[in-house]
């Protein structure tokens, strides 16, 4: 039998256990967001295909493979977002908020890339990131870092994830140190993949971080960073980490590091695990000094990360139930409606309730042991007095007892006292 139309491969469809991992991400992410005073917006899931073309790069994997793009019916080129901070800094432009600079930015949602499906990784997956823009401060790079290192503490798997970080240097830098590596990879272009071939005259920086089995020795015995490095960027470098230091947050340097996109500069990093397999970035990111400029705005110096909400709900403990659940079940037909006001009452104040909509009142009693209710709360006949029962299957003597409490606040003045066993 024909199950109907299928979800498209790379997507997901979210539900029970999964969906409150996800959920947890999602709110400890705006919490901790609010404590460093970031502000909540939200952008668009298209651009024109031209805002990540200039900003991310024309040779990366992910403008020249992995995006989304079409023509909308005027005939222009759009792009689902493959990643926030490019449609970030168009918006930072176009509306004017340079007025606010230094400003600080968090959203989370979904993105798409059109790549081969794996653990952790699909092709609609979703993502939370944090930006200050207009700033060009090393205490901004900490003030990231560390809100990131709080995220992670606060989901529980801080423990088991490595922050590692290096500088890409300033634009000194980098000239010296691209042309080092265009030399170093020239004299074995007989060895390089075709994709590191590619970007041998673009972006030679980016062969450093190829995965190709036959680029990986000659990439590691690159000429390092550190051998070009001015003064001011070292200096740079040194006050993050100075600052992560005086904050307590664990870093190891890893100087073969370099982000995936061609807007990075200064400060990179990714926090990374080896509980994910060969995906073991939960966290990344760095400064971006040039990526307005290249999108036609004044030179504008920021930093920001963005972080997997899939990869870091496969690492976090199972949530707890933040609050009980009850189902109010009435215990003769004619209480249904009686059974449906008091259910509204509870929720009103504060009580989560669940109730069902048919089945005598044994088989809905099952149906709530069935998934997992914390407690039934029984509407007797008016015989009976008192006239509500409760029953409580989880939760420790404490919190029988509190939500015994909560539910006398709310239903004490129409149904008086409240039998059971509560505590």
């Amino acid at each position: 039998m024909s199950k109907g139309p299928q979800r498209i491969r790379g997507t997901q469809d979210i539900w029970g256990e999964e969906s409150e991992r996800f959920a947890t991400v999602a709110e400890t992410f705006d919490r901790i967001r609010r404590l460093f005073a970031f502000q909540r917006i939200e952008i668009p899931v298209f651009e024109a295909t031209e805002v990540f073309a200039r900003s991310i790069g024309e040779t990366t994997d992910i403008v020249s493979k992995e995006m989304y793009t079409f023509p909308d019916r005027g005939g222009d080129s759009l792009t689902l977002r493959p990643e926030f901070t490019a449609g970030i800094c168009r918006a930072y432009l176009s509306e004017g908020w340079q007025q606010h600079a230094p400003i600080k930015l968090a959203t989370h949602g979904p993105v798409f890339r059109y790549e081969r499906p794996q653990k952790g990784r699909y092709r609609q997956f979703h993502q939370l990131d944090a930006e200050i823009i207009g700033s060009d401060s090393p205490l901004a790079d900490v003030e990231l870092l560390v809100m990131a290192d709080q995220l992670l503490g606060e989901l529980g798997i801080a423990d088991g994830v490595t922050l590692q970080l290096n500088t890409l240097g300033d634009a000194e830098t980098r000239d010296g140190w691209r042309t080092a590596l265009v030399a170093h990879f020239e004299a074995h272009r007989g060895n390089l993949s075709e994709d590191s071939l590619a970007r041998l005259d673009k972006n030679p920086l980016r062969i450093l971080d190829s995965k190709d089995p036959r680029d990986r020795p000659i990439a590691d015995s690159a000429p390092s960073i550190d051998d070009y490095l001015s003064g001011p960027a070292a200096e740079f470098f040194g006050r993050v980490t100075e600052g992560l230091d005086a904050a307590g947050v664990a870093w190891t340097r890893n100087a073969r590091l370099v982000r995936g996109l061609d807007y990075y500069r200064h400060t990179a990093f990714e926090f990374v695990t080896d509980r994910l397999g060969a995906q073991g970035t939960v966290l990344a990111g760095g400064r971006y000094d040039g990526l307005i400029e290249a999108l036609g705005g004044p030179f504008t110096p920021a930093v920001g990360w963005a972080a997997g909400i899939e990869r870091l709900a496969m690492l976090i403990d199972k949530p707890a139930r933040y609050e009980p659940i009850i189902a109010v079940v009435p215990d003769q037909p004619y209480l249904e409606a009686e059974a449906a006001a008091l259910a509204h009452r509870l929720r009103a104040g504060g009580v989560a309730v669940d109730i069902a909509y048919r089945g005598s009142c044994k088989k809905r009693i099952e149906a709530a042991k069935k998934k997992g209710l914390d407690a039934v709360l029984l509407l007797r006949e008016q015989s009976q007095s008192p006239r509500l029962h409760l029953t409580c299957y989880s939760g420790t003597d404490e919190e029988r007892e509190r939500l015994r409490l909560d539910i006398m606040s709310v239903t004490s003045s129409l149904y008086g006292g409240l039998s059971g066993k509560g505590t």
